[in-house]
C-alpha cells in the first residue's frame, strides 16, 4: 500500500511542530521563528539534566569530590607575581572533577554539532547558527584544554595557565563568531 504525502506534509513531521495548517487550508506555513527556536532550548535544557545526571550516575563519589574541591579554594599567590587568586591549596588532588568537567565539555561540544546540523536543516537565522558554532569551538576546546592542563602533573602554575586559556578560548570562540557573521553577510 503506497501513501502519498506532500513535500510540505513530509516537512511538517520531520520538523516536529515547525509547520501547521492554517484555518482557510491554503496549505502550511512556519511558525514564528521564536517557536521553532523555543524547541532547541528545551531539547538543550533537557539534554543537559540526562548528561549531568548520566556523569553523576557513572562517576564514583563524584558529589563527594566536588565538595572536596570546594573546600580545597583558599586565596594563593600565583607563581612568579605578587598577586594572589583563590585556587585550590593541592590541584593536583582533584582529577576526579578535571575528568568530569572533561567529559561534559567533550559531550556538550558533540551535542552543539548535532544542534548545528538541526539548525541548517529547519533554516535557524544566520546568528543563531554563527552562536551554535561559537559554542562548538568553546566546549571543544575547553574539553582539549582540561586534558592538557589539568591532569597528573597539575601545579599551581598550571591551574592558572589553564584558566588563561580558557579566557583567550573564550575570545576565539567570540572571534569564530563575529567572522561567520561578518562573512556570510
Amino acid at each position: 500500500m503506497y501513501i502519498a504525502i506532500s513535500k510540505e506534509t513530509l516537512y511538517a513531521h520531520i520538523s516536529k511542530y515547525c509547520v501547521e495548517e492554517n484555518e482557510l487550508n491554503e496549505g502550511p506555513k512556519v511558525f514564528q521563528p521564536r517557536y521553532r527556536e523555543a524547541l532547541f532550548s528545551v531539547f538543550s535544557a533537557g539534554f543537559f539534566f540526562i548528561l549531568v545526571g548520566t556523569i553523576f550516575a557513572t562517576t564514583p563519589n563524584l558529589f563527594d569530590n566536588i565538595l572536596a574541591f570546594f573546600r580545597d579554594f583558599d586565596v594563593v599567590s600565583v607563581p612568579n607575581t605578587e598577586v594572589f587568586l583563590p585556587a585550590p591549596k593541592s590541584p593536583v588532588d582533584h582529577l576526579m572533577v578535571y575528568s568530569a568537567v572533561g567529559q561534559f565539555s567533550f559531550i556538550w561540544g558533540l551535542f552543539e554539532i548535532v544542534i548545528l546540523v538541526l539548525r541548517f536543516f529547519v533554516r535557524s537565522p544566520l546568528s543563531k547558527k554563527a552562536e551554535t558554532v561559537s559554542n562548538l569551538v568553546f566546549w571543544l576546546g575547553a574539553s582539549y584544554l582540561i586534558g592538557m592542563f589539568l591532569n597528573e602533573t597539575t601545579t599551581a602554575t598550571t591551574w592558572f595557565a589553564f584558566w588563561a586559556v580558557i579566557i583567550t578560548l573564550i575570545g576565539v570562540s567570540l572571534i569564530v563568531r563575529a567572522i561567520i557573521l561578518a562573512v556570510v553577510r
